[in-house]
């Protein structure tokens, strides 16, 4: 079968298309035939090996998995000895690590059946993404009805189900993009847009509820500030940052200090669960989230799928076809 496989840590130059052996899947596996996969920061990550604090679990020296790929949806080809949940020809969505791939092996419990509504595509474009707004939206963070919640990278993966999620709890939401992205961000329910190459956010005398935090680019001070006494902050995954730990050291910092202010500040490192892709395939079928993707590219373009990932600010998810 075809892959997208890269031998050593490293940018997307590495990448290479190659023919390797079909996996085969273990007693609680599926053996997914992937028609599309999710081309979201986790898969820079995988790439990259950075922070460096992720290689204790992806590899120390070079990616455990040489296939990358962490999401997608597909055909169920076979299942292993103990799956009763699925069976072959089902159509599946979810996590998958390895789907930059004609085959991959997913985990029973971290796949659901695709939304009936939704292309293949689409459903690529929803579960690390979908997921990651769905748990940054929970719990105390969980908006009610009129309170202010501020979206950074509000046109990116996780910012446009984030937007969907926090309009559809009865939030004010304000989304923070750039130009390009400030149609996109509007349509999907944000009643306010911060243009960032423009203004800032402590500009605007409002202070919000809860702030959820994509892109890692400012200071925890100044993401405070504009946060209510009570509020609650979400800062997701490990965006920017340098050093062991990279972006992950801001979050971290967030939760060190959570106990010693009236603030509620979260760090979100985000979970595959069933449960919550069984909740992202009920709001999809009612219409009340729609996947937005920038753009799709083929197996053989990967490469160029992450530079523009990293380079292009995409609006909305990117994804590749298998």
């Amino acid at each position: 079968m075809k892959a997208i496989v890269q031998d050593a840590y490293g940018s997307a130059d590495l990448l290479e298309l190659r023919d390797i052996e079909r996996p085969v899947p273990g007693d609680d596996e599926v053996l997914v035939e992937v028609r599309a996969a999710g081309c979201g920061p986790e898969v820079w990550h995988l790439m990259t090996g950075k922070p460096y604090v992720a290689r204790v679990a992806l590899g120390l020296r070079k990616p455990r998995n040489p296939v990358r790929g962490w999401d997608g949806a597909g055909r169920v080809e076979a299942v292993g000895a103990k799956v009763t949940r699925f069976k072959v020809g089902d159509e599946v969505f979810g996590n998958c690590e390895g789907s930059f791939a004609e085959y991959a092996c997913a985990k029973a419990d971290k796949i659901a059946l695709k939304p009936a509504n939704l292309t293949f595509e689409q459903a690529a474009a929803l579960p690390v993404s979908g997921m990651t707004a769905l748990q940054a939206l929970s719990g105390r963070s969980r908006p009610q009805p009129g309170q202010r919640v501020l979206v950074i990278g509000a046109s990116g993966g996780v910012g446009t189900y984030a937007v969907q999620l926090a309009t559809m709890y009865g939030a004010e939401v304000t989304g923070v993009c750039g130009p390009a992205g400030a149609d996109l961000v509007r349509s999907l329910g944000a009643t306010h847009v911060i243009d960032y190459t423009r203004e800032d956010i402590t500009d605007s005398p409002h202070r919000y509820d809860i702030i959820v935090d994509n892109a890692g680019l400012r200071p925890l001070p100044v993401l405070r500030r504009v946060l209510t006494p009570r509020g609650t902050l979400v800062i997701v995954g490990g965006e920017g940052g340098s050093g062991f730990l990279g972006g992950m050291s801001r979050g971290l910092r967030a939760v060190l200090l959570s106990p010693f202010t009236t603030q509620n500040l979260r760090n979100l490192v985000s979970l595959s669960r069933q449960e919550d892709l069984l909740a992202l395939k009920d709001l999809a079928e009612q219409g009340r989230i729609t996947p937005a993707i920038d753009r799709a590219y083929p197996l053989g373009e990967a490469p160029e799928a992450l530079r523009h990932l990293r380079d292009g600010h995409p609006r909305g998810k990117l994804v590749i076809t298998v």
